[in-house]
């Protein structure tokens, strides 16, 4: 997985009159969970731009103006209702032998058969929630869709691994192919498939006696 590293000064105050001036000079004021402490912080409002602007995931290290470096990865974050702007952030503290939750965006390769025959492919899921150790978790989770015919649906069973756990039912789907309009059967795609090729044994001509 992916790392970004904020700088950041640690925050003495955290009373609401502290974290207004924080906001109005353009800092982000911050929180990071999980550790011995419960670390307060804050850092530009830019910073955070590759972290929270992306639909990539990224751990984050958070380089304080003491010395010291939490490895952390982004937890929760509140946006101001009419500006948009970043208004706070919650971090969870990481280490090399404690599982971590979190939800990782999900990509489809190749090309389905459904879908070449006027399919419809529906997503059901964009991210998947799963548990494991930070320095095995991928930067997102593939699904290979080729052999998905219309009416066929893929489910997190099928894009497993030994590296994670996923946090869904086993029956939950990602994604299915839908018929439309102009969707034509599977079945006809694999007489196509046939033409100009070999002729199949069960039609093969009788030999002349």
């Amino acid at each position: 997985m992916k790392s970004l590293t904020i700088n950041a000064s640690q925050r003495e105050s955290v009373g609401k009159k502290a974290t207004k001036a924080l906001r109005n000079a353009g800092q982000v004021p911050c929180v990071i969970y999980g550790g011995d402490t419960v670390v307060h912080f804050a850092a530009p409002e830019i910073a955070f731009k590759n972290l929270v602007y992306t639909p990539d995931v990224h751990t984050v290290v958070i380089a304080l103006d003491n010395g010291t470096k939490i490895n952390a990865i982004l937890q929760d974050i509140q946006f101001h209702p009419v500006t948009d702007r970043i208004l706070h952030i919650d971090f969870i503290e990481i280490f090399d032998d404690k599982p971590i939750t979190i939800s990782l965006p999900f990509k489809t390769t190749g090309n389905s058969k459904g879908v070449r025959n006027g399919g419809v492919l529906r997503f059901n899921l964009r991210r998947i929630t799963v548990k494991g150790l930070a320095s095995k978790l991928p930067d997102l989770i593939e699904g290979d869709i080729t052999n998905l015919k219309i009416g066929n649906k893929l489910y997190v069973t099928d894009v497993a691994s030994d590296d994670f756990t996923i946090l869904h039912p086993d029956n939950t789907v990602i994604c299915m192919v839908k018929t439309s309009r102009v969707a034509i059967a599977d079945d006809e795609d694999e007489e196509e498939e046939t033409e100009g090729g070999e002729t199949p044994a069960a039609e093969a001509p009788a030999a002349e006696a």
